[in-house]
């Protein structure tokens, strides 16, 4: 086995703290318009810069489609919403062929998933058919149209969100789709102090419109960047156990979660923690991982990859009580 080359961790540092300078303008930028959310919207520049997507789970009215609006403003990219419905076909969403009647020919129709933003709002109340035609562009960065296949723009990235309180009418996405995402992101109402804000803001004045800040160039440099954050050995094994302990947790004195974990995290969940680690640390502008990056991590990337048994759901137990249980039994190194 080859000696492991030696890691410049100041060369690295130096070099993360220039490439990641634009985080802090986007943010001071969508900070103007989004009051609070600072929860989600890093979590969009973690999936952004790791060249991943999001699912956001919140009740109408927390800005999410706001949040996404503005970020793709202050980067200066293409931006598009497809709003999901029981009616909507899969071409809706990647394009189609139609007959141009002044060429007499065929031409392709693009859709609205070419594009570097992506809302994709309520993806559960689309048909599976639909829900695949999606998931499949964001696994494959390309569609297929007619005979020809297009690749989509660069950066590329989805954020798809789900109502949690209205489940008539809607098509849950199966397991193996989910695991498409690399976070799920769950947020709630907010503070009343930033309430107050937002109803000052929105009745007295209109705040001026997003400034481009940054530019989707910066995105592609950060993302090359991003692999480089230094991910040591110790830390590799920390994420080997946190997601080893979803599928084996007796072995991490976890007996009592046994009965309630009917499957654990897929080898995605190793990856995307891993990644997101990396990508935490680049936001915070740091250029090495530490197990702060990988706990605050943990629960955007497992809480959709561990499956719950009946009897999880008869005690009312949640995923976030079991990753919160492996996170303080598992050995920090």
């Amino acid at each position: 086995m080859e000696p492991a080359m030696p890691v410049d961790i100041r060369a690295i540092n130096e070099e993360i703290q220039r490439e990641s300078a634009f985080i802090t303008l986007i943010r001071n930028e969508v900070g103007r318009i989004i009051v609070g959310q600072h929860y989600l919207l890093d979590r969009l520049l973690i999936a952004l810069v790791s060249n991943g997507h999001i699912l956001v789970e919140g009740v109408p009215g927390l800005a999410k489609t706001l949040a996404i609006k503005s970020l793709s403003e202050a980067i200066q990219a293409r931006f598009s919403r497809i709003q999901f419905t029981p009616d909507l076909l899969p071409a809706d969403i990647i394009g189609t062929v139609i007959y141009d009647f002044q060429s007499q020919k065929f031409v392709v129709k693009k859709g609205p998933i070419f594009a570097n933003l992506v809302l994709a709002d309520e993806i559960n109340r689309a048909p599976a058919k639909v829900q695949s035609a999606l998931l499949e562009a964001m696994q494959e960065r390309q569609v297929t149209i007619g005979d020809e296949t297009f690749a989509l723009p660069n950066p590329f990235m989805v954020m798809a969100t789900q109502n949690p309180i209205e489940q008539e009418g809607t098509y849950p996405l199966p397991e193996a789709q989910v695991d498409r995402f690399m976070l799920k992101v769950v947020i709630t109402y907010p503070e009343k102090e930033e309430e107050r804000r937002i109803i000052r803001q929105n009745v007295n004045h209109k705040p001026d419109p997003i400034r481009p800040v940054a530019t989707t160039d910066d995105v592609l440099r950060a993302q090359a960047v991003v692999p480089k954050v230094y991910l040591d050995e110790k830390m590799e094994t920390y994420i080997l156990n946190i997601v080893d302990a979803t599928r084996s947790p007796e072995q991490y004195g976890l007996e009592s979660l046994k009965p309630y974990i009917a499957y654990g995290a897929s080898p995605r969940a190793s990856i995307n923690l891993a990644l997101g680690a990396r990508a935490h640390a680049f936001i915070k502008q740091r250029g090495f991982v530490i197990p702060e990056d990988v706990r605050a991590l943990a629960y955007d990337v497992l809480r959709h990859r561990i499956g719950l048994t009946y009897e999880a759901e008869a005690d009312e137990v949640t995923t976030e009580q079991i990753i919160a249980e492996i996170l303080n039994k598992v050995e920090i190194p």
